[in-house]
This record gives C-alpha cells, structure tokens and sequence, in this order.
C-alpha cells in the first residue's frame, strides 16, 4: 500500500498529464475529437476530486515558503536543503568564532582585573570555587 504522499503525487503526474494532452486537443480541435475532449475533461475533473480528497490526510506536511521562491526561480527545489545546511554551517562558523573570542577575552578580562584587583579577585574566584592562581 503507497502512502497518501505517494497518492497525491501519482494523482498530481496524471492531472498534469491529463492537462497536457488536453492542450494538445484543444489546440488542433477537430468536430469527432468532441468524444476524447469530454473524456478529458471528465478525468480532469475526476483527479481533481481525488486530489481534493488526498488534501486532508497530508495536511501535517509542511512546506516552507523558500522552496516555492526556488521553483518560481526554476531552480530545483531540492537544492534548498542544501542550500539550508551551507547556510547553517556558515552561521555556525560565524557563532563559533563569536565563542572563541568571548573566551580569549574572558580570560584576558581576569587576568587584567587580578593584577588590578588582586585582593578582590581572590574573593571572586573563592566564591566560584575556581582556585586557580591568576596567571
């Protein structure tokens, strides 16, 4: 048994197929393919209806706005995921860089206000329970 996804996409390939050849009827029309239009139009209408009724069992799915903005563009959707993930990795490089530099400073902030304020940094690091000697 397929899933509803596997449905709706096998419904959606033959309305577009359906439409597709429709096209082509329609554009070179001749009085004894009224029959064949009809049918047509009947199975359009027909997978119209079953792709209403796939509609409510993958309601879950959701599909962010971007990969629409990909097809639009006639870019391959699939692409988005990629593109999502160097996008992530990057951003992570960015925050990583960001950490690393809030501890050198970190660091070198403690060891200026030890030689400042010896006395209170003592203090400080007992109340830490950090009771290594400032460097």
């Amino acid at each position: 048994m397929s899933s509803p996804l596997e449905d709706l996409e096998s419904n959606l390939e033959l309305f577009i197929e359906n439409v597709r050849q429709l096209g082509i009827i329609v554009s070179d029309f001749q009085p004894q393919g009224q029959t064949t239009l009809n049918q047509k139009i009947n199975q359009m209408v027909t997978l119209m209806q079953e792709v209403d009724k796939s509609k409510n069992k993958v309601q879950d799915i959701q599909v962010p706005l971007e990969v629409f903005d990909y097809i639009d563009q006639g870019r391959n959707p699939q692409l988005f995921t990629k593109d999502c993930m160097e996008k992530a990795l990057a951003r992570n490089e960015q925050v990583k860089g960001k950490i690393e530099a809030y501890r050198r400073f970190k660091a070198l902030l403690l060891l200026e206000l030890s030689k400042v304020f010896p006395t209170e940094m003592a203090k400080y690091r007992a109340i830490r329970g950090d009771e290594r000697p400032a460097t």
